[in-house]
């Protein structure tokens, strides 16, 4: 597995990208809505920094009114999500995705409940073939 991303709740993501983009000198590859979000990624060298704002009422807009702006979860990818996820349950680990589903950029994705694994919520992001 590989890292892919780190998913950062914000209430400003334009802002935000403006301060990541002169901070670490990262482009911005990738805008969409997604669901209820405005996602916006930013390329850094080995992976990418996916800034979530809310833009009606859902999970991300819960989690800042409950946490307050900041990393919200921790992505890595692989090359067989099935496996993955197979993987987590033989650990005992809480699957919040029994099975893959469509994630931003239109990739599979599944999560893992935060309890199982450090407090991070964690997610499997598929690679694209």
């Amino acid at each position: 597995m590989r890292f892919a991303h780190a998913g950062i709740a914000t209430d400003d993501a334009a802002a935000l990208a403006a301060r990541f983009g002169d901070l670490f000198d990262a482009e911005v590859v990738h805008e969409e809505r997604f669901e209820d979000l405005q996602v916006v990624f930013l390329a850094l060298e080995n992976g990418y920094l996916e800034l979530l704002e809310p833009i009606e009422d859902g999970t991300i807009a819960h989690y800042l009114e409950d946490n307050g702006p900041g990393i919200h979860h921790l992505a890595v990818e692989t090359d067989d999500i099935e496996r993955a996820l197979e993987r987590a349950r033989e650990l005992g680990i809480e699957l919040i995705d029994d099975a893959p589903r469509r994630g931003a950029w239109g990739h599979e994705v599944a999560f893992l409940h935060p309890r199982d694994t450090g407090g991070m919520l964690v997610e499997f992001v598929a690679s694209e073939h």
